[in-house]
């Protein structure tokens, strides 16, 4: 049993490059995408991610805001899922903090784009996998 889940999720986390985001679409299945990791987190229970505004991905967490996200470390086998909500938020506040030098890469016109948004992920609970257990938790 974890002792501080925090604190185990939080390093195995912080430690990634990617994470994978599920939204539901419109006939009840689930889609994953892989994404960067994600720009701010708070804990192991928000996290925020930039995506484009026309992407199929926020068009489905409009609809549909529930959500999950997945962390996993290859090198010992070991990940963590968080089921929740996704909100996006298209707030200029919101964008600019989360907003990085070489953005513009994927956004030409700047933090003020309107084809950038913000994904924020609120996890409720979720499951961590390591060394042949899995843990069920709340967030």
């Amino acid at each position: 049993m974890m002792r501080n889940p925090e604190q185990t999720i939080g390093n195995l986390i912080n430690k990634q490059n990617n994470a994978f985001i599920a939204s539901v679409d419109g006939e009840g299945f689930p889609n994953m995408k892989a994404m960067l990791s994600p720009r701010k987190r708070n804990g192991i229970r928000e996290f925020w991610f930039s995506t484009n505004t026309s992407s199929m991905r926020a068009a489905q967490y409009r609809e549909n805001p529930k959500a999950g996200v997945y962390f996993y470390d290859k090198r010992f086998y070991r990940g963590v899922q968080l089921r929740g909500t996704m909100e996006v938020l298209t707030d200029a506040a919101v964008k600019e903090e989360i907003w990085q030098p070489g953005d513009e890469m994927y956004y030409p016109k700047g933090v003020a784009d309107p084809d950038y948004c913000v994904l924020k992920f609120t996890a409720q609970n979720g499951r961590y996998y390591a060394n042949f257990k899995s843990e069920d938790f709340l967030v």
